[in-house]
């Protein structure tokens, strides 16, 4: 009888805090590029211009070559809404009834996010505000090439939907023409207005500079392949964007005692994303390290997407031995991950030292593809470091503040003094004197 031939062993960089080399592999493992190769962003600035002058021609011939359409026109890749009504009604039963539940949870925490309208007056009567109103038109990128996600549209289009955006423009590529049927049903569910099976820097193209049939908006939200990426980047001032996120990668702190196939499946919740994605585990117990090697090993060859997780963990992945769980909480600041998960008996008394993560999670019993799909907060968060300065997609990415300032005349004599002092300090004659009007005729 043939024995099955034996999975090779998965190498993943094992790192110790205490050795002298330490600094310089940790600033390795992290020093993937943020930036896109020059054949990247040349290709993509030439998608770009294409588009800009070309409109619906170029983006028909983008979207034939990389998805494989056949369609004579735009109209034709516009899904209408009566086949978005129909993906939902013929959803699974217990598909549809979690897509709705998730629902429900991110409008929920999404709501508690919503900034109002506000003004006072000060002792001189002066009336100071902000006034808050709502993007007008905005597109959401729906990635659709190695997987499809139906999250991916729930966390973009709800917060924009709570912000109170009019307009909401769905991309998503649908290769060989046919869409995803739970993309298509989460949209209807969320209340998208348009979807267009158009994927890549030419979808995102179109969406800034708007085509004869497909309209541009104020702010493109959502992830995408590096080429998506990359045109978000070069059309940022032509349109808002969310951020420029990088793949996907968690970090896990933990103690030891969580069951070693639990941290298993947490790190590759995250490489089974793609190549690139990162998945790090920090802990000061090094036979726990050993336990959760032992059972990625085991588990690797039971996961469907086990080549993709190799080659994340290979590449990009490590275990890390902490002199304690201090040191490991100082080593996520320095990272600052995307997804942190503190998998510790007393988490919360943790959660004061952390100052750089898109996302937190507290305990043994909170993965992260809890946040990935239900929990509530949004799962579209800075990568690559950047949570050091961003903030996870919310509701006040799709609203705008536009500042108040009505002065009374007494209010504006006081003013006048101030800033006509201050202009002439600068050398803005003008400004000086546009103030001084005011206080003489006050």
């Amino acid at each position: 009888m043939t024995m099955p031939p034996t999975p090779p062993k998965l190498q993943i960089a094992r790192l110790d805090s205490r050795n002298p080399h330490f600094a310089r592999d940790l600033q390795a493992l992290r020093s993937q590029d943020a930036l896109a190769p020059p054949e990247v962003a040349q290709t993509v600035a030439e998608i770009l211009h294409q588009v800009r002058q070309r409109g619906d021609a170029a983006l028909l011939e983008y979207s034939r070559q990389h998805d494989r359409h056949t369609a004579a026109s735009i109209a034709e890749l516009e899904v209408p809404p009566d086949q978005l009504a129909a993906a939902a009604a013929q959803l699974d039963p217990d598909l549809r009834r979690a897509l709705q539940q998730a629902t429900q949870r991110i409008e929920d925490f999404h709501r508690r996010q919503l900034q109002q309208s506000w003004s006072y007056r000060d002792n001189s009567g002066n009336r100071l505000g902000q006034q808050v109103r709502a993007l007008a038109r905005v597109g959401i990128y729906v990635p659709g090439g190695k997987a499809s996600y139906p999250s991916s549209v729930l966390m973009n289009a709800i917060p924009a939907r709570v912000a109170g955006v009019d307009e909401i423009i769905m991309v998503s590529p649908a290769p060989n023409g046919t869409p995803n049927p739970a993309v298509l049903a989460a949209a209807h569910l969320v209340g998208v207005d348009r979807v267009f099976q158009i994927g890549g820097a030419q979808a995102v193209a179109a969406l800034a500079y708007g085509t004869a049939s497909l309209p541009a908006v104020d702010k493109i939200v959502g992830p995408g392949n590096i080429y998506v990426a990359t045109a978000k980047q070069l059309l940022y001032g032509t349109v808002g964007i969310d951020m420029l996120a990088g793949p996907s990668e968690i970090l896990i702190i933990c103690d030891g005692h969580t069951p070693p196939d639990w941290i298993a499946l947490d790190l590759f919740s995250q490489a089974e994303h793609d190549e690139q994605a990162q998945a790090i585990l920090i802990s000061p117990d090094a036979p726990f390290l050993d336990q959760v090697a032992a059972a990625m090993q085991d588990l690797l060859p039971k996961m469907h997407r086990a080549a993709i997780i190799r080659q994340s963990l290979q590449a990009h992945g490590a275990l890390i031995r902490s002199e304690n769980l201090d040191e490991a909480i100082a080593l996520a600041n320095r990272l600052a991950p995307e997804h942190l998960e503190l998998s510790l008996a007393n988490a919360e008394s943790y959660l004061p030292q952390v100052q750089n993560a898109g996302a937190i999670f507290l305990g043994p019993h909170t993965p992260e593809a809890f946040g990935d799909y239900c929990a509530g907060p949004n799962h579209v968060l800075p990568t690559a470091g950047t949570a050091r300065f961003a903030s996870p997609l919310g509701v006040d990415d799709f609203q705008k503040r536009s500042s108040i300032i009505g002065c009374s005349p007494s209010g504006a004599q006081e003013l006048a003094k101030i800033a006509a002092t201050l202009a002439h300090a600068e050398g803005l004659q003008a400004h000086a004197l546009a103030a001084e009007r005011r206080s003489a005729s006050s």
